[in-house]
């Protein structure tokens, strides 16, 4: 919930704190990568460690960064508080697998469990907005954080009674460089296409671009050499689960772009206030939800296969839906996209850890699960962070030139009704513009899969490793 709640939310955050182009993006996604950056070396923390011990910390650290984002006076400490909260977070989603893991032995009970716990991931991502637009049709913005507050303090209680510690001791040590060289290139890099996209190409942001670039191929270069990889590139070479891994990323990235740039169309083009926004978001919420627990039933009788050829289409079609949209109507067809992807969506959280874990051989399922929770993340933030900077640069080159955001714009003393019409529409296009490049790598990977994703191989490799002595 924690990831999608400000989508309706920055609109009135932009209005208080005045944050600029690229530092909006910031505040949305810096909590995200900071979860990606850092996801699978807190799971090798956790093995070594104790998960229980890791997840009462980071849960604690969470509440605390919560608590400073609600009350922070400006865009900058808005940013640390959130990127804070995602160190925190890095620590929660693989050791609450494995503490959950560990809570239920016989397999069918175990599965069953997950898929609980994917149901309520997804269902979290999908009300977060639904829940931040009636906490904004009632409070200020900061309300939309203190909400994790009470949830973490019940945390904190019955943990500790009710959950078992966890412990493997892992296997190697936890490379402190590759750890560094992924943060650092990976955050490099996106500040210099953010910046560019908002403000137009600059010394400063092309080198840190060119930077990040850089970082990164030392880092893919590190993992290959190295005995015991941070992140265990080998696993790619499995067209199987390369396929489940990129299915993990595309999907997030083109709901949370969407989102994020949807909660600024409802209420900065359409007019609408946050409740009624939220009220729009939720059938796409629902269809998501409801998707997302049905679909491992759906697939034990379909296949895997058909399930993510739903996914991948049935995300660019609906996404595709939003193009009719306009600054004078197009909400109904907003609702429709968001029912029509939810399904895709719904699909595709079902799908993804499973898959990967299925197609790896069991002594390698625990790397393939990391990389598999890691492609969620950062889906959830590339995809504000470079859909949502196509969607920003559009807006430069088109707009008034008054500001750097459609809200800024329409802040502007004295705008003229011409002035704001021309913001209004520079936006709508460059949401459209997010939304095709978002549809056509859906189809692309639809594609891809069709042609290359063996019939009836996953689904066949999925219920080997579920057989008594197949090592699963």
């Amino acid at each position: 919930m924690d990831g999608s709640v400000l989508f309706l939310a920055m609109a009135r955050i932009s209005a208080e704190l005045s944050p600029s182009a690229d530092q909006a993006l910031w505040i949305l996604d810096g909590y995200g990568f900071a979860v990606g950056s850092l996801l699978i070396a807190f799971g090798n923390i956790g093995d070594r460690y104790g998960r229980l011990r890791l997840l009462m910390t980071g849960a604690a650290v969470f509440g605390a960064a919560s608590a400073g984002a609600a009350f922070a006076p400006s865009a900058e400490l808005l940013i640390a508080f959130r990127v804070l909260m995602g160190v925190a977070g890095a620590t929660l989603l693989p050791s609450a697998l494995a503490v959950l893991s560990e809570l239920f032995t016989d397999a069918r009970r175990r599965s069953q469990a997950i898929g609980i716990f994917a149901a309520a991931f997804a269902a979290g991502f999908a009300l977060g907005p639904v829940v931040g637009g009636q906490l904004l049709a009632h409070f200020w913005w900061g309300s939309v954080f203190l909400i994790n507050i009470p949830v973490v303090a019940l945390f904190l209680l019955f943990a500790p009674r009710l959950l078992r510690e966890v412990r493997t001791g892992g296997r190697g040590r936890i490379d402190a460089r590759s750890v560094v060289l992924s943060a650092a290139g990976i955050l490099l890099a996106v500040y210099g296409i953010k910046h560019a996209a908002a403000h137009g190409p600059a010394v400063v942001p092309l080198v840190a671009a060119g930077a990040g670039a850089a970082l990164l191929w030392w880092f893919v270069r590190r993992q290959l050499r190295l005995e015991h990889p941070l992140v265990d590139l080998r696993l790619f070479r499995d067209r199987v689960f390369a396929i489940a891994a990129v299915t993990g990323l595309l999907p997030l990235a083109a709901w949370s772009a969407v989102a994020y740039l949807g909660g600024i169309y409802l209420q900065s083009v359409r007019g609408l206030d946050a409740f009624d926004a939220a009220l729009v978001t939720l059938p796409g919420a629902i269809v998501l939800t409801v998707t997302t627990v049905v679909t491992p039933a759906v697939v034990a009788r379909t296949g895997t296969r058909a399930g993510l050829l739903a996914s991948h289409f049935l995300v660019a079609g609906g996404v595709l839906l939003i193009l009719p949209t306009g600054v004078s109507g197009g909400t109904g067809w907003y609702v429709a996209s968001t029912a029509v992807a939810g399904v895709g969506y719904g699909i595709s959280f079902s799908l993804v850890a499973d898959t990967a874990v299925a197609a790896v051989p069991p002594e390698r399922a625990g790397s393939a699960g990391a990389i598999a929770e890691t492609s969620n993340e950062f889906g959830n933030a590339l995809g504000i962070a470079l859909l949502g900077s196509l969607a920003a640069l559009v807006f430069r080159l088109q707009g008034p030139d008054l500001a750097g955001t459609l809200t800024e714009t329409l802040q502007v003393p004295g705008i003229t009704a011409a002035a704001a019409g021309d913001a209004q529409a520079a936006f709508v296009t460059g949401l459209h513009a997010a939304a095709l490049v978002a549809a056509l790598l859906h189809a692309a990977l639809g594609v891809f899969t069709l042609r290359h994703l063996p019939r009836g191989g996953v689904r066949g490799r999925a219920e080997a490793k579920a057989e008594p002595g197949a090592g699963g």
